[in-house]
């Protein structure tokens, strides 16, 4: 356990920096949390929205699954309980017309998807088979491939209607990009845990609340009754190592001490670009005269910057409740572009009242997937599909949200920047060498490992 006076500095206040604070305060630390905005939650926070309900939107439709443990661990943890919070559901990814998986509650995980495969509209029995004899051999070698095959190598077998109804969707929808620059190893990783581990894994967990609200805003909640301190609108310029530990430089500049005294170990929370910088500058000015130290900083630089990002974008709108009352509160989409949805949300406990006509209206949230970043186009293939495959009048958009560098492309044999980077600073988020894509969830477990270890060294 650390010493009661030892101080971290926790560099972001994303989930994955939420993790590290509240994990670093649970072992003993004096935590402060530095965060560039003004609100917490990075990727998935919350945003003023005037033609939203409350005010208020999510930065992006984001979802978790039930194999999403230690993320719903966290929020019993700060007293944001998930079955209040999140609406559960087994997992559905059949398109309008009635084709694709549909997983039931079973008594077991491998149950549930083996009967999902055999049920599955829109697949012959051959292919039916090739999918089963596939998920056999896969569960055969352990879930394991060779770090150099991809997702369009592991899936060489199946035939296309499957390859492209469910080996697709599940590559766009998880990982944010295409089979064929995809990780294998990865894909089976996730794979095996939200699909054949635990029965309840694969469930979606839609919120019912803006996402904010979920983890980062109760988290810091936490913090502070726990001693913590919050340094919101405090962006840190650089870093420098210093006798005493770590010298921290701030803009604007700190109106209290929060910067002022050094802290015994940095976690850098914050996305990879950010924490390249910072790194960079680390290397530049902060070791001289140790070269070995400045090449480890700089490897740890490059593969960060090599980190190709992809953008995901959600188009909200406002939609006729009469017109949308069938829809389900996931629906999956056909999708043939980059410009259309893979899924729209179906959010029935956000309604208002038309000003123009008096007529109740829903909030959907259509969600694209490794998209481009063309709004208007966005706009229209949406407009589209909501016509065309859900029978739904024109919608009122209320706001497309681009964000265009969601994710990283998680590549076969893709080197990710180490959680350790020097001696008493320290990484986490989900680009950081782990198990997972750039999911949630791996966001939160990356940053309490990076607060276990910090807070081992410190023992």
């Amino acid at each position: 356990m650390p010493t009661p006076a030892a101080r971290i500095a926790v560099i972001g206040a994303g989930w994955a920096g939420c993790a590290a604070a509240v994990r670093a305060t649970q072992l003993g630390a004096r935590v402060t949390v530095f965060e560039a905005s003004r609100s917490a939650g990075g990727r998935a926070r919350s945003v003023p929205c005037a033609e939203a309900d409350g005010g208020m939107l999510d930065n992006g439709q984001h979802i978790l699954i039930g194999a999403y443990t230690q993320t719903l661990e966290l929020m019993c943890t700060i007293g944001a309980s998930p079955d209040a919070l999140f609406q559960r559901l087994p997992l559905d990814l059949r398109t309008p017309d009635g084709h694709g998986l549909q997983l039931r509650p079973a008594r077991s995980a491998q149950l549930a998807a083996l009967s999902a495969i055999m049920r599955a509209q829109g697949w012959n029995w051959r292919e039916k088979w090739r999918l089963l004899r596939a998920t056999a051999l896969w569960r055969l070698q352990g879930f394991s491939c060779p770090e150099h095959s991809s997702v369009a190598d592991l899936c060489q077998g199946l035939g296309p209607v499957v390859f492209q109804s469910m080996i697709e969707s599940l590559c766009v929808a998880a990982f944010n990009s295409a089979p064929h620059e995809t990780s294998g190893a990865v894909f089976l990783r996730v794979l095996q845990d939200a699909l054949f581990s635990a029965a309840g894994a694969s469930d979606a967990l839609i919120a019912r609340t803006p996402f904010g609200q979920l983890l980062p805003e109760p988290a810091l909640a936490w913090l502070q009754a726990h001693g913590a301190r919050i340094a919101l609108g405090q962006r840190v310029q650089a870093l420098r190592p210093t006798a005493d530990g770590w010298q921290l430089t701030c803009s604007p500049i700190s109106t209290h001490d929060a910067a002022e005294a050094p802290f015994d170990h940095v976690i850098l929370a914050c996305p990879a670009w950010e924490a390249s910088r910072l790194v960079q500058g680390l290397a530049q000015d902060g070791l001289q005269g140790n070269p070995q130290g400045i090449q480890h900083l700089q490897q740890w630089v490059q593969q960060a910057n090599a980190l190709q990002h992809v953008p995901i974008a959600t188009l909200y709108a406002w939609c006729p409740s009469s017109a949308c009352s069938r829809l389900p509160p996931m629906q999956a989409l056909a999708c043939t572009s980059k410009d259309e949805a893979q899924f729209v949300f179906h959010h029935t406990h956000r309604q208002r009242v038309a000003g123009s006509t008096g007529e109740v209206e829903t909030l959907l949230a259509f969600v694209a997937s490794h998209c481009t970043d063309e709004r208007q186009a966005l706009e229209t293939a949406i407009a589209t599909q909501a016509r065309e495959q859900l029978g739904l009048p024109t919608l009122h958009i209320i706001r497309t949200t681009i964000e265009k560098r969601a994710t990283f492309i998680c590549r076969p044999a893709l080197q990710r920047p180490a959680m350790r980077i020097s001696t008493g600073l320290w990484a986490c988020g989900d680009y950081v060498h782990g198990p997972y894509p750039a999911t949630l969830e791996g966001a939160v477990r990356s940053g309490l490992q990076a607060a276990d270890a910090c807070c081992a060294a410190l023992s």
